[in-house]
């Protein structure tokens, strides 16, 4: 079952991914790490939580995580 919450949470995050509507080169110039395409969050520092950017879970991470929202290294940030 856990396969099929993996798989839903990745087609979300590529959903989100096409109808993003700030392109990569947009946030980088707006404070928001590259890291995190589907959504603004600033880069390091300060360290933020996954509580610091609610309500967003499942969402994409792409190295290096420099705020370490995905542990299990699956490429989803703050799956639980």
């Amino acid at each position: 079952m856990k396969w099929l919450y993996v798989l839903l949470s990745l087609a979300v995050a590529i959903a989100l991914s096409v109808f993003n509507p700030m392109p990569e080169m947009a946030q980088s110039a707006s404070g928001c790490d590259k890291a995190y395409p589907d959504f603004c969050i600033p880069p390091a520092p300060p360290d933020l939580n996954c509580k610091d950017v609610r309500p967003n879970k499942n969402f994409r991470v792409l190295p290096p995580d420099p705020h370490g929202f995905d542990r299990d290294k699956d490429g989803i940030g703050c799956e639980r």
